[in-house]
């Protein structure tokens, strides 16, 4: 887990034209953008990772499918790619990336890290059997597919996804659910 030189937005999630390394930015709460990425495949599951048991914030939960920071004057497209491909082996074209929204996010931890940050949300299809991806072991634990209502009942289960985000998931519940049912 390197420590990366990312772009500092405002509090509206504007570009300020300054940078600094990810852990300043954890240090001291300036506000940053990352990329979420929610795989489904179509016949309704959803792809969730296991956090690795080395990460400084929620290790060991399984959460989603792929997310990291984007690189100092790297796009979100451009982040939300090459962060699928490197945690999980998957390669896709921007084309099958659909943006469902970007979420202020704004947390401080036990272990002093200060999240500040604007997710922007993605959804994509997984095509390819998940025994094919290969994970980014110093990042990723493991990979499963979870029935993709699960997204919607997180308080019935222990150490997957965090119940006090449920109205973000039932969100993606219901982006996922739409692409769905518009491909068939």
């Amino acid at each position: 887990m390197a420590d990366e030189l990312i772009d500092i937005v405002d509090k509206q999630g504007n570009y300020t034209g300054k940078t600094c390394l990810k852990s300043e930015a954890h240090q001291f709460g300036y506000f940053h953008a990352t990329v979420h990425i929610w795989i489904y495949t179509s016949n309704k599951k959803i792809l969730l990772q296991k956090r690795g048991l080395n990460k400084k914030v929620f290790p060991g939960l399984w959460d989603i499918s792929v997310a990291g920071h984007i690189g100092a004057g790297e796009s979100i497209e451009n982040a939300a790619i090459r962060e699928i491909e490197e945690e999980i082996g998957f390669s896709i074209p921007k084309n099958k990336l659909t943006k469902i929204g970007t979420r202020k996010h704004q947390v401080k931890h036990n272990n002093g890290i200060i999240d500040n940050e604007f997710h922007h949300v993605f959804i994509t299809e997984l095509t390819i059997p998940v025994n094919q991806l290969k994970i980014q072991e110093d990042e990723v634990d493991a990979i499963d597919l979870f029935d993709l209502d699960i997204l919607l009942e997180t308080e019935k289960h222990e150490n997957v996804l965090l119940p006090q985000f449920h109205d973000y998931y039932a969100n993606v519940h219901t982006a996922i659910t739409d692409k769905l049912f518009t491909n068939q």
